[in-house]
């Protein structure tokens, strides 16, 4: 699925302005990014070895600089035409040369990607530059979505819709089928309706194994009585989907419909929560507290979300431990869950778009229990 399907390029170049505000506020001249998925979002590369160097002062786009090894001469060409072009295989050793030669002075890094080894190498070039610890500046940036990113997501989560929903119409869940058997065509599904892959490996989990939270699909049989949870997503133009439903095959038992409504209800509960300005921990709590009043905050075993974009887990995290406030155009999972080892379990997950008023919903499958015949 192209990105180019009536929807603008990113702007690399207003991210890029974006970050220099924060390397003023940082204190630093320039930031050297090693971390590839934040490269990406920067230019638009998406070789396997890269480093960039990003200056803090405006009009300074002429030194903005990336390098590549030769294996993607060409590449970095046509996916970066705007800036210049290194071909190294040392990276970060040729950018640091370069700031060494332009004397920049401080020079932010990426403390929370480069390794130790990887920092003293660059220390004994002896550049005379002053190397400065930085963390999570363009994971910052990356929280809040652009309009290019979030038609991305609506994309990559429609793909999952539409494969459950032919999953569901094939008929291909039903008694006699491993779990393995139905992840695999549920993974071919997405790639018919547009997705380029996997967003992670998908959960297909029956019966008691649909209690483990991140249970990885085996030859299981599903059996009638079974709940079947799904927890699945699509990959579209380096953008993630993630969505859980939970169905269940026949006629399902008392304390299924109960715990359903009720991981249902907190579900619901965690998506009201999502109000620009609302702490992430909050959130959780809005959700987790419908869980606990019924008896069951023991078996709500993890956190209520997190965010999706270029990577399947981004900041922020929605949990008990979160922190910092929901800002518009983040683009969270809400994922409550009730399990109960041995017997079965709930898990119910949306992915939407923080905005004023009510959030945008991005993944649009029922989730009134469907009980498959």
């Amino acid at each position: 699925m192209s990105a180019d399907h009536g929807v603008r390029r990113p702007d690399h170049a207003a991210r890029r302005a974006a970050l220099r505000n924060l390397l003023v506020e940082n204190g630093v001249d320039a930031l050297l990014v090693t971390d590839l998925v934040n490269i990406r979002y920067l230019t638009g590369f998406t070789g396997s070895n890269a480093a960039l160097l990003v200056y803090s002062w405006d009009g300074a786009e002429d030194r903005t600089v990336v390098c590549t090894d030769g294996r993607y001469a060409t590449q970095v060409g046509e996916q970066v035409p705007d800036l210049r072009a290194e071909i190294a295989r040392a990276c970060a050793r040729r950018i640091i040369e370069l700031a060494g030669e332009w004397q920049t002075g401080r020079v932010g890094f990426e403390s929370h990607v480069m390794t130790v080894d990887q920092y003293h190498s660059l220390v004994d070039q002896g550049t005379g530059l002053e190397l400065v610890s930085t963390r999570g500046l363009v994971e910052q940036l990356r929280t809040v979505k652009d309009d290019y990113e979030v038609d991305r997501l609506r994309a990559a989560c429609a793909a999952a819709d539409a494969a459950l929903a032919s999953l569901l119409d094939r008929g291909a869940i039903r008694p006699g089928r491993t779990e393995r058997q139905v992840a695999r065509e549920l993974e071919w599904l997405m790639s018919e309706h547009g997705a380029a892959g996997v967003a992670f490996e998908t959960i297909v989990a029956a019966g008691p194994n649909s209690a483990v939270p991140h249970h990885r699909p085996t030859d299981a049989v599903l059996a009638a009585g079974d709940f079947v949870k799904f927890d699945f997503g699509a990959l579209v133009d380096g953008y993630h989907s993630d969505m859980t439903r939970t169905l269940v095959l026949g006629e399902p038992d008392d304390w299924q419909r109960e715990i359903y409504d009720l991981v249902r209800g907190a579900q619901r509960a965690g998506r009201e929560a999502l109000k620009p300005g609302a702490g992430c921990a909050e959130v959780d709590v809005a959700a987790r507290g419908v869980i606990e009043a019924a008896g069951h905050g023991d078996r709500f075993v993890h956190g209520l979300g997190h965010g999706v974009g270029l990577q399947i887990h981004e900041a922020p995290g929605i949990a008990k431990t979160g922190t910092g406030t929901l800002l518009p155009g983040m683009t969270v999972t809400v994922e409550p869950g009730v399990y109960f080892p041995g017997r079965g379990g709930v898990r119910i997950e949306d992915t939407l778009v923080v905005r004023e008023g009510d959030p945008e919903l991005l993944t649009l499958t029922t989730k009134d229990l469907i009980v498959v015949d």
